[in-house]
């Protein structure tokens, strides 16, 4: 591994991907996040964390454009998305797992695939219907793309024709996360991808987002509840708590910090 790869939890300000000023949500008189500040370096692993209702999700779904942000800016590759529609900022190069699986059941794996490439595709609607040649060369493109996108998150070739519903938990979770790079990202957002898994399933899910940072250059934001997990990937840790940022540094100094210890354990004595 080159130096700068290993210094990674060194943060960069120039090499930042995504930064988000000053950003809160309100729903009605609910404040869910407030006056959250957060970047995320080109080339790196981080996460989110926080107790339940911490206002992670909420967080999350302001980075892809579900949300707009009540109050704050937040940037992707410099330039302002606040409140951008979600398809935009999907084509900009940022896309994202769901905390439930939300894959075509009744379509097979390497056809959740090709829906993810439909972003990436140049076939308008008349070219579609039309099949002309161009299309034909396009489509056989896409499915050669998205079969190598299934062996690269490690789906054996006997699954590629399976229907999504048949395929074990982690397998959904592997297709769910090949069908997001199709879109050809540069930010991978994975909200709570170990739930559900046993520990053999984690530990192939966490090499995995090793892999994806080292060999396609990816920068991942992780919402994790397994702190196994979130310790052993993750350069840099950031704590919310009833929408608050109460904490942020690397997984050692993040697990010590009393403030943490509180928000998931309460006061002791």
């Amino acid at each position: 591994m080159s130096p700068d790869k290993a210094e990674r939890g060194h943060i960069d300000s120039r090499a930042e991907l995504l930064t988000c000023v000053g950003v809160s949500k309100i729903f009605g008189g609910l404040t869910a996040v407030s006056d959250v500040s957060f970047s995320i370096p080109h080339n790196s692993i981080v996460s989110v964390i926080g107790p339940n209702g911490a206002g992670k999700t909420t967080f999350f779904n302001m980075l892809t454009g579900l949300y707009k942000p009540s109050v704050g800016r937040i940037s992707f590759l410099g330039k302002d998305v606040t409140g951008t529609r979600p398809d935009i900022i999907t084509r900009m190069g940022v896309a994202r797992t769901f905390q439930n699986i939300r894959l075509f059941g009744t379509m097979t794996a390497l056809e959740n695939v090709l829906v993810g490439q439909h972003a990436r595709m140049k076939a308008g609607i008349i070219g579609s219907i039309v099949r002309t040649p161009a299309v034909r060369r396009e489509e056989v493109r896409v499915r050669e793309v998205g079969r190598e996108i299934l062996a690269f998150v490690g789906m054996p070739e006997s699954s590629f024709d399976q229907l999504a519903i048949n395929l074990s938990y982690g397998d959904q979770r592997r297709v769910e996360i090949a069908r997001a790079l199709a879109s050809e990202p540069k930010l991978l957002l994975l909200d709570e991808p170990t739930a559900g898994m046993n520990p053999n399933e984690s530990d192939r899910l966490t090499d995995l987002m090793r892999k994806l940072r080292d060999e396609r250059d990816l920068s991942i934001l992780l919402i994790e509840h397994d702190m196994k997990v979130v310790m052993g990937v993750s350069e840099r840790v950031t704590v919310l708590d009833h929408g608050t940022k109460i904490a942020e540094g690397d997984p050692v100094a993040v697990r010590a910090n009393p403030a943490v210890v509180e928000a998931y354990l309460g006061k002791q004595g």
